[in-house]
């Protein structure tokens, strides 16, 4: 089984998480912000990653710090449990619908991490979370998970829809890039022998 431990605390926050690549989705998530915390969920239920994650944060400045950590924590995470990432699937892509919402994800688990971000909110929070603090997240996650990582929302007007189909998108793409492949299932997925960036 492809798990990790992780614990992060700084004066900001402290996080702890758990996570299994070869779950079925099961999460337990609690980070004082609730939207993100809905957001964590869909990722674990349609990844079938399982996540248990705790944060505490300094919420009485904002929720940048708890956010970023957050992402901070699950991408390293999931670098650990992914090791060598031997036998993946490695790319993946998703079309990812959410009533009137398009949104495309692309990935690669290629240990080089790089976002590219194109998704435009026309509100500044979605419940009490500030929409520029989505972007903040997929980067941090991207960074320490060692994934390049493309997200685009194609069209929609619905912020809410907007943001969750990134993260189901997401968790879709992650599903399927991790998963052994049967044909190489002892073989990096690379020619240079190595994910490690």
């Amino acid at each position: 089984m492809r798990t990790a431990n992780v614990e992060r605390n700084t004066s900001e926050t402290k996080v702890s998480v758990e996570l299994n690549l070869d779950g079925t989705g099961v999460y337990d998530v609690s980070t004082g912000i609730g939207f993100l915390d809905h957001m964590l969920e869909q990722l674990s239920k349609h990844s079938l990653i399982d996540l248990k994650l705790r944060a505490e944060g300094d919420l009485h400045i904002d929720m940048h710090h708890t956010t970023e950590d957050c992402g901070i924590a699950i991408g390293q995470a999931f670098a650990k449990a992914a090791g060598e990432r031997r036998g993946i699937n490695r790319f993946s892509q998703c079309y990812l619908p959410m009533d009137e919402t398009l949104s495309r994800i692309a990935i690669d688990v290629s240990g080089r991490p790089y976002l590219v971000w194109k998704v435009e909110f026309d509100r500044p929070k979605i419940g009490d979370m500030d929409t520029e603090l989505f972007r903040e997240w997929f980067q941090a996650f991207v960074q320490n998970a060692g994934i390049s990582l493309h997200v685009e929302t194609l069209y929609g007007t619905n912020n809410h829809h907007i943001i969750e189909s990134c993260f189901k998108g997401l968790a879709r793409a992650l599903r399927q890039a991790i998963e052994t492949d049967p044909r190489q299932k002892d073989i990096i997925p690379s020619t240079k022998g190595s994910l490690s960036g």
